[in-house]
């Protein structure tokens, strides 16, 4: 099921459509001859001629949707870069892989690489090169990077895995926040977002923190017919160890998510000294030693990894035959996302979750930390309104106490509603010298609001764990596709069949 929704068009003031450097060309055949496809996935079709009429769009798409294609094809066609916001190194690393071997010529803006590399690959941008150009949304927000990117010309600006932007963009990638401010500044080009598992919820908060005009939004079903999930529940470690290693023993290359750094280390560690052939890859590990892992697990010398949620956004490694999750996510999102990173091939894949009731307690600690508290937000508002020639951002985070990343969010969600101003010095600096004590308020009753909804989010995932329903119908409720029909599939309509 495909569902494309046009919003009726208005043109933007200020804002020229791209331009189209072969307007007449047949772009399905350019598809065929520099990427192979000869048929267009449900969906694809209607993003593409989206961005080539210079609209904004959203396309929600399963994993291994071709998600990709809608902006690849276009980079061919415009005649200003195609500029590609994408969460991860590793994932950069990836797609910019893939477009080599289509011929396709794309440059990455990244900590990986020396300061001669980075110097001539921003000479190379700057005089026209590269019509594909991937970057982080952290060097998005510098001033530097903007400057650079506006004169090369941006004709598309792309927002991979967007559903970032709400899962992340609110505590530890405030970056996120930025990209609608980023996008003014590189001239307003068409912004398409992509993401996987987006329900009705997030693809608002999308549209709005992207400032989208008017987009069409195209949704697929999340139904993934070779995907079967299961539930074990456990009663501790040893009994989840003993299921690992059942599954290990069918001898299929697969990734088992833990919740923490801790966790994930300890199961690495046991799992080797048991003789099986395991990666581990989280955020602690140096840059370098995760770019091997990664590359361990893609060229199969290491068929199975050991990760948490850090591993696996958009690598596309078709033959993963099964997902694990040792503890349960902190919602359905987040554990739909991992778990559609099995079978990408299209052949019968396994989704297992290691249910404890006991889990949900780390899930719960994390999230009691994710936003700026309320005496946070006061005290930067008052400290502001005491500095009315405006003050460094980190400078602001040691004058309130206030951690860094939370007072990145707490400005960027204030310099989205007008109250604070920032430079591209870096400088922060309210709008109004007053200390708006109602503007504290609102912002804070927001996060109080979201730290509802987190709960309430996993509260909705300790369900989808002890349900006896059918749980491919569960999850596609839940991402609003309500059926009637059940995928006699996964382990509750197993256990029906049986009985």
């Amino acid at each position: 099921m495909t569902t494309v929704q046009s919003m009726p068009r208005r043109r933007a003031a200020g804002r020229a459509l791209p331009a189209v450097v072969h307007p007449t060309a047949d772009y399905q055949k350019i598809a065929g001859t520099r990427f192979g496809v000869t048929t267009f996935r449900p969906g694809q079709r209607e993003l593409i001629e989206a961005v080539l009429a210079g609209h904004d769009a959203l396309g929600v798409l399963p994993t291994g949707g071709g998600k990709s294609l809608c902006y690849e094809l276009p980079a061919l066609l415009l005649r200003g870069a195609t500029v590609v916001v994408s969460p991860l190194i590793a994932l950069m690393e990836d797609q910019c892989a893939h477009l080599t071997r289509a011929r396709v010529d794309a440059a990455r803006l990244d900590s990986t690489r020396t300061c001669r590399e980075e110097h001539v690959l921003e000479a190379e941008i700057r005089h026209g090169e590269h019509p594909l150009i991937y970057v982080t949304p952290e060097r998005l927000s510098t001033p530097e990077c903007r400057a650079m990117l506006r004169a090369r010309g941006v004709s598309l600006l792309v927002v991979d895995e967007a559903h970032c932007i709400a899962q992340w963009g609110h505590h530890f990638r405030p970056a996120f926040l930025r990209i609608a401010e980023a996008a003014e500044a590189l001239g307003r080009p068409p912004i398409l977002a992509l993401t996987a598992t987006a329900r009705s919820d997030t693809s608002r908060e999308i549209t709005e923190q992207l400032g989208l005009r008017n987009p069409t939004i195209v949704r697929r079903s999340i139904a993934r017919p070779n995907l079967s999930f299961e539930v074990v529940r456990t009663v501790n470690d040893d009994a989840k160890r003993d299921v690992i290693r059942s599954i290990l023993a069918r001898r299929q290359p697969g990734i088992i998510y833990s919740a923490t750094i801790a966790k994930a280390e300890e199961l690495h560690a046991g799992l080797l000294a048991e003789g099986h052939a395991v990666g581990r890859y989280h955020g602690q590990l140096k840059q370098r030693d995760r770019v091997d892992q990664q590359r361990r697990f893609m060229s199969g010398e290491t068929p199975v990894i050991v990760a948490t949620k850090a591993f696996g956004l958009g690598v596309d490694h078709p033959n993963v035959r099964f997902v694990v999750h040792h503890e349960v996510p902190d919602s359905l999102e987040s554990y739909y996302q991992e778990a559609g990173r099995a079978g990408r091939d299209g052949a019968p894949a396994r989704a297992t979750l290691l249910f404890r009731l006991e889990d949900k307690r780390t899930q719960s600690f994390f999230l009691g930390g994710r936003y700026p508290k309320r005496a946070e937000v006061s005290r930067l508002l008052s400290t502001l309104a005491l500095i009315p020639q405006g003050v460094d951002l980190v400078d602001l985070a040691r004058e309130t106490k206030t951690p860094e990343r939370r007072t990145e969010v707490a400005i960027a969600d204030l310099q989205r509603d007008g109250v604070v101003h920032r430079h591209d010095c870096g400088r922060v600096q309210l709008r109004s010298p007053k200390f708006d004590r109602a503007e504290a308020q609102r912002l804070s009753e927001s996060y109080d609001a979201r730290t509802v909804t987190d709960h309430a989010r996993l509260e909705t995932m300790m369900h989808y764990g002890t349900g006896t329903g059918c749980r491919d119908a569960t999850l596609r409720a839940y991402f609003d596709e309500p059926t009637k029909e059940v995928c006699g599939r996964c382990d509750a309509c197993t256990v029906r069949t049986r009985a």
